[in-house]
């Protein structure tokens, strides 16, 4: 009688151990993909703004930044992206403003004025491209100018979204974070 009552105590600790550490969960609750941030620490980028002032994405540190990287002769792709950005940022309402949109730009390719105007708000910096392609992980068969990042508050990579994103899913991951986050 004392084992089955010891059994019958027992068996709920047991059997949350069992799926925890047997029965992994195959769905996630988040759309992006996490980034160890041990693995990709935020480096000191030599970056600049658009007239050659020194720049470094540690000026955003205490908000959440949603960044991209791209050529600057910004095509169809490049627009859909920061497009994407601005929608996403808008889409927090008043938490918006713990968020800043930061386009670093792999080339020396002058951009165009109707793009910068499009898309004001958008910190726009050039940074050299293999420290970019060196600190920003990609899924396989895409780019860095495939993904869109998210940076805590902190300075630590953290998460990024897929090619193509859908807007949706991407917003309620940024909204999750934001509320879970007392930092930013």
């Amino acid at each position: 009688m004392l084992w089955l009552v010891l059994l019958v105590c027992a068996s709920p600790m047991i059997a949350s151990y069992f799926t925890f550490y047997v029965l992994k969960p195959e769905k996630r609750n988040n759309y992006g993909t996490l980034i160890d941030q041990r693995a990709h620490p935020v480096p000191a980028l030599a970056s600049t703004t658009l007239d050659g002032k020194p720049a470094a994405l540690a000026q955003f540190k205490g908000k959440w930044i949603m960044l991209m990287a791209a050529p600057g002769a910004c095509m169809d792709a490049c627009r859909k992206q920061l497009f994407t950005m601005r929608q996403l940022r808008t889409m927090q309402g008043k938490e918006m403003e713990r968020i800043e949109r930061v386009w670093l730009i792999t080339d020396q390719e002058p951009l165009d004025t109707i793009v910068i105007r499009e898309f004001d708000g958008t910190h726009m910096l050039r940074a050299d491209p293999k420290a970019v392609q060196n600190w920003l992980p990609t899924d396989p068969g895409t780019g860095v100018s495939d993904h869109i990042y998210m940076i805590d508050p902190l300075g630590h990579l953290m998460m990024r979204f897929p090619k193509d994103p859908e807007p949706r899913k991407v917003h309620k991951d940024i909204y999750k974070l934001l509320k879970a986050s007392a930092v930013g």
